[in-house]
This record gives structure tokens, C-alpha cells and sequence, in this order.
């Protein structure tokens, strides 16, 4: 599962990444190009060119990890080229350091400047279910209110 520590340090890799990278290919781009250590416990995140998918390289404590995802429709919004940090150490930004909270926002489709959240796919599952509360009556409404 993907439950790292709020504390840990993510930094964004703002260039496109190709996605066919592995363990060893994004390891490297880490040592290379962000020039840091990947066997740090940081978090170093990549986007593709089209922005649709993301992969996110970390080491824990027993080996690497890459937790990744990819877009059925939308795509990222990270606003990297935009912002400027005073922690970032490379002028030409090929990096951005991020706070779990940006990562968090970046990955369920919200802009960081607009608060926008941006069209995901909906299963046909969930939209049933919201269908089904809607033909509730007021009585049932406030009966799952309760239950919740």
C-alpha cells in the first residue's frame, strides 16, 4: 500500500518523463538529472509528456518502491514550469520540492491555484449508486445521513 509519512520530502521532477523507466531507469534520472539520492526515503515524482500518467519512486527501508497511475481521462495539473520555490537548489528547475498535501492534490485532479477539480472517469458503479440516493425519499435520505 502507498502510506508514506507526511513528514517526507517529495520532489517533483519537472521535466516529461518516459514512463517505460523502472527501478533502475528512474533511479538514475534521480542520481543525474535532480541530483539526489535515491536511497534517501524521499519520494520523487514523475509525469509523463502527455500528463496522463505518474509514477512515484521511493526507497523504504528494504527496497525500492514505485507506486504508479494512470489517467483514463483528464490529466495532471501540476503547474510546475510556473512556481518557483526558495528551496529548490537547481535554477534551471528541473525540480520543484512539494509538500504531501500538493502531491495529494496533484494526483486526485485539483489545481493548486484555481481549487479546481478537474474531470475524472466515474465508474459505472458509482454513478448508479448516485443515481439511487437521488430517487430517495426524504424520510430514507435522512435515515443514511444518520447511518453515516
Amino acid at each position: 500500500m502507498f502510506f508514506p509519512e507526511s513528514q517526507i520530502k517529495v520532489w517533483l521532477y519537472n521535466q516529461p518523463a518516459d514512463m517505460r523507466k523502472s527501478y533502475n531507469g528512474l533511479s538514475a534520472l534521480v542520481k543525474n538529472q535532480l541530483q539526489e539520492d535515491p536511497l534517501s526515503g524521499q519520494m520523487f515524482v514523475f509525469i509523463n509528456s502527455k500528463k496522463t500518467q505518474c509514477k512515484i519512486l521511493y526507497f523504504d527501508r528494504t527496497g525500492y518502491c514505485i507506486w504508479s497511475k494512470r489517467l483514463e481521462q483528464g490529466y495532471f495539473h501540476s503547474h510546475a514550469q510556473n512556481q518557483t520555490r526558495p528551496d529548490q537548489t537547481r535554477p534551471d528547475q528541473t525540480k520543484q520540492c512539494l509538500q504531501w498535501t500538493e502531491l495529494k492534490l496533484i494526483l486526485e485532479g485539483i489545481a493548486q491555484r484555481s481549487m479546481h477539480q478537474y474531470k475524472r472517469l466515474q465508474t459505472l458503479l458509482l454513478s448508479l449508486s448516485l443515481k439511487k440516493k437521488s430517487s430517495l425519499t426524504n424520510a430514507e435520505k435522512n435515515s443514511v445521513k444518520k447511518a453515516a
